[in-house]
């Protein structure tokens, strides 16, 4: 898999913005992504090095408007803690 293409996006909530005042940062990632992966991605695009990763992996949900239904896709986001002094600058 190309590393460039891992991470999809920074997760940018309330709850992940607190995080990052504590040095650890969310990114939503290809669902088929390992935390090695992950790892690499980030050293080759932030330059920075990951201590820790955490995956959790959202499910499909199915959501009906009147008659019609669809399919809201799953996704897979990586919690990243960083080394002691190192920074994302994610706006």
């Amino acid at each position: 898999m190309m590393t460039e293409f891992i991470i999809k996006k920074p997760h940018i909530t309330e709850k992940a913005t607190e995080l990052n005042k504590i040095g650890k940062y969310v990114f939503i990632v290809e669902s088929s992504a390992t935390k090695n992966e992950i790892k690499k991605t980030l050293k080759k695009i932030y330059g920075v090095e990951a201590v820790k990763i955490r995956t959790v992996s959202g499910h499909p949900k199915q959501k009906r408007f009147k008659n019609a239904r669809s399919v809201q896709t799953g996704y897979k986001k990586a919690i990243v803690t960083l080394k002691k002094g190192q920074k994302i600058d994610i706006e």
